[in-house]
């Protein structure tokens, strides 16, 4: 693992305009439901501020709409409601040493009516991909009123004390809409000239920061849609066209019909975007700051692109939301410390009618540092032992170690890492062992005897002299299918920790929606098997469309030809095939498969917990099987329990 000393080309300081930032790092703007109505709250001044005291040198504060046509989600800040919240933000950011910026947006047909009650507003009467709303076609006035707003938001901003803004030309951004082809068909002086918004809305927010204030331009250079939308050689000369009003770009892709190409998981790899970036670098000035976006989760290759020249800054957002110290940590030469970004968007992306808080997998205490304030370093027990060394376990353990407690982990399997780890065998899904990884280091670091391939008895757990905490996992539920004689079936847990399905064709069972089955059916077509993946839902993975994932995935299946049987219910597995049924209309057919895969639904593995005597702390899925975050999480705050009344005894005795 290389030191921080190589990593010095990201740690440099870079010119911004007028102001100097510390370093080329840069925590971009991003969805995070942290709003207080629409306004900036104190919860983002607690965000913002622990990754500027983390290292970062650039904040761009989340998107603010501004104009009050645009309310594309609940709790999306409007500008003219951010003034004080800007302000707070700047004041705690520029203490910790860095730059802060105030993302300015307007989403226009990629909006939302469901909270205005009012038309969205766009270039032409192009619908909306995911409602299929119509929008308006802006007037005059409309387009005259969302100017002023981009002006009077920009000059709000910088009174509150930011060092300038950003403007969205990039992903759920009005100005795009009226670069590109795709969304504008005007054949007025705002369509002959699809540049010339742009261009009003730059040369407006200029004015308006004034000569000492940075502006920043967030544009989509590669929408995916050759046939309309804008193409990199396009987007080359826009952005010369538009250079002199910015003093830097980030470099985006995506479009109104690939809003997941933005920002993919982890079956995208990280940096996709740099070639795109270089070919802006290239193109432009040198005196215009190119910033990188993409994926962009491991500091080496961060470096690597800023010393390579293909770029000036890198922005590295998600790898900040799942360790705010990333930075500081790289500056320290500490970079085996810094905590994964796994690329699994399963928290961290909140655009989402559940409304949830950006948080992380990995780590959940982001999103709630204004609840969560930074742990004091009480003493833990004397001893402890976890039975389990999954990552609720781990997390516990390595939480329990920093405290001065000597931990010992007991894990059956013959490795540490639990389910992380066996699912991270499945297609795509690699990076899902990195914080596994990680746990296992840090506990090693720390020094928690970690002994694999045995069972705790319950007579060890009662005879342990300290706390016990169990987290032995999951083991599959009820089926509510039946299995005739020499019928084979498997977990989709047990095919990725090695077990060999028989030859011939295969059916996998996705009651969940989940991502497990997909990563397995990919899985399988890539050994050649022959693949059908049975789901009760409309489409396959449904559950996927918080992440993103959705509609890449259902392209991946198709594309390695798995036979997909949907609105499907699973009956009866044979020896040599399996019957389902209709949900809809009840109609059973059978489907020829050597052996059924259950990605199905799982219960605890609380044997243990119920045959000893004593009353023991558990945490994940030993309470419920749920996903990563609420294993760790729930790790985490058994550690904090048994810190606290390990302080209470001591303070009582």
């Amino acid at each position: 693992m290389v030191t921080g000393a190589v990593l010095a080309t990201l740690l440099e300081p870079i010119q911004l305009g007028s102001r100097s930032a510390r370093n080329r790092v840069v925590f971009g703007p991003h969805e995070t439901n942290l709003a207080r109505g629409r306004a900036i709250s104190d919860r983002h001044v607690a965000y913002y501020r622990r990754r500027a005291r983390g290292g970062c040198g650039t904040i761009v504060v989340e998107e603010a709409a501004v104009h009050p046509s645009d309310w594309a989600y609940e709790r999306s800040p409007l500008a003219e409601q951010c003034r004080d919240g800007w302000a707070s933000v700047a004041q705690a950011c520029h203490g910790e040493g860095a730059l802060v910026l105030a993302a300015l947006g307007h989403s226009g047909g990629q909006g939302s009516s469901a909270y205005s009650q009012a038309p969205l507003w766009a270039p032409s009467r192009v619908p909306e991909v995911n409602s299929r709303e119509v929008p308006k076609w802006m007037e005059e006035a409309d387009i005259a009123a969302v100017l002023e707003g981009f002006g009077a938001a920009a000059r709000a901003a910088v009174a509150a004390g930011v060092d300038g803004v950003e403007i969205n030309a990039g992903q759920h951004s009005l100005v795009r809409q009226f670069l590109s082809g795709l969304t504008n068909h005007r054949d007025d002086r705002w369509g002959q000239d699809r540049v010339l918004f742009a261009r009003q809305v730059l040369t407006t927010v200029r004015e308006a920061v004034g000569p000492g204030g940075i502006v920043g331009l967030r544009l989509s250079c590669d929408e995916l849609a050759p046939w309309a939308g804008i193409v990199p050689e396009a987007a080359q000369q826009i952005a010369l066209e538009l250079a002199p009003l910015f003093d830097y770009v980030t470099v985006v892709r995506g479009s109104i019909f690939t809003v997941s190409a933005t920002r993919p998981d982890g079956h995208t790899s990280p940096g996709f975007n740099l070639e795109l970036v270089r070919s802006l670098r290239d193109a432009l000035p040198a005196s215009v700051v190119v910033i990188a976006q993409g994926s962009i989760v491991d500091a080496e290759q961060a470096d690597a692109a800023v010393a390579e020249g293909c770029c000036d800054a890198v922005e590295m957002t998600r790898a900040q939301i799942a360790d705010p110290e990333l930075v500081a940590k790289v500056a320290a030469g500490q970079l085996e410390r810094v905590r994964p970004c796994i690329l699994c968007n399963q928290a961290c992306q909140v655009r989402d009618p559940r409304n949830p808080l950006v948080s992380c997998v990995v780590e959940p205490s982001s999103g709630y540092e204004w609840q969560s304030p930074a742990a004091v370093a009480t003493p833990g027990p004397p001893t402890a032992l976890v039975v389990g060394a999954g990552v609720a376990g781990l997390e516990c353990a390595r939480v329990l170690a920093e405290r001065g407690t000597a931990v010992t982990v007991i894990e059956r399997s013959a490795a540490a890492g639990g389910m992380v780890r066996v699912a991270a065998a499945g297609a795509g899904r690699e990076r899902l062992s990195l914080i596994a990884d990680w746990l296992v280091a840090e506990c090693r670091r720390l020094a928690v005897v970690i002994e694999t391939g045995r069972v705790a008895t319950a007579e060890e757990v009662e005879g342990f002299d300290g706390p016990v905490v169990l987290c032995t996992g999951s083991t599959l539920g009820a089926v509510a299918y039946s299995v005739d004689d020499g019928a084979v079936v498997l977990t989709a847990a047990g095919l990725l920790d090695g077990l060999t399905a028989p030859e011939g064709p295969l059916a996998i069972w996705d009651p969940i929606g989940g991502p497990i089955a997909i990563s397995v059916a990919e899985l399988l077509r890539q050994q050649g098997r022959e693949v059908s993946l049975i789901t009760p839902d409309q489409i396959a993975g449904n559950e996927l469309a918080r992440t993103g994932d959705l509609a890449p995935a259902n392209v991946r299946l198709l594309s390695a030809g798995v036979v997909l049987e949907r609105r499907s219910l699973l009956r009866r597995v044979g020896a040599s095939e399996v019957e389902v049924e209709d949900r809809f209309t009840g109609q059973r057919r059978v489907i020829a498969a050597a052996a059924l895969i259950d990605a199905g639904y799982r219960l605890p593995d609380d044997e243990l917990w119920r045959t000893t005597g004593r009353r023991l702390a558990r945490a994940g899925d030993a309470v419920a099987p749920r996903t990563a975050l609420e294993a760790i999480l729930e790790g985490r705050r058994v550690a904090s329990d048994l810190e606290a009344r390990s302080l209470a005894a001591a303070v009582s005795s």
